[in-house]
């Protein structure tokens, strides 16, 4: 089963989100220290990378009995939202005709961030 998620965030302060991300990494005993140094200067340089960082699939899955992961990406980039533009409207799938969101997605779990 696929699971498509989309999340929009808004970064009050992107200090706070590098710092978590060179924190987690202090502590990531799975980065060798070969690559320890280019992993914290793409989450120094990149605020879009300390996030992808700080983003772990396997937390949203990890304790749902029954659930096994079996492979994850994703990745991360800045947008500019802009609520008014029809780019950011939910799909015509995903609401019904009262304007609520539509229970029935052709299979797909859906979700608003």
């Amino acid at each position: 089963m696929r699971i498509r998620v989309e999340i929009l965030l808004e970064i009050h302060d992107e200090d706070a989100v590098t710092a978590a991300a060179l924190r987690r990494i202090a502590e990531d005993e799975g980065v060798p220290d070969s690559e320890r140094a280019h992993v914290e200067g793409a989450v120094t340089e990149d605020t879009a990378e300390a996030l992808a960082y700080l983003v772990d699939p396997f937390d949203l899955v990890g304790e749902v009995e029954g659930v096994e992961l079996q492979q994850a990406s994703w990745s991360s980039e800045r947008v500019e939202y802009d609520p008014d533009s029809p780019e950011w409207d939910l799909d015509d799938d995903d609401v019904d005709e009262d304007g609520g969101l539509d229970d029935e997605s052709d299979g797909e779990v859906r979700g608003i961030g």
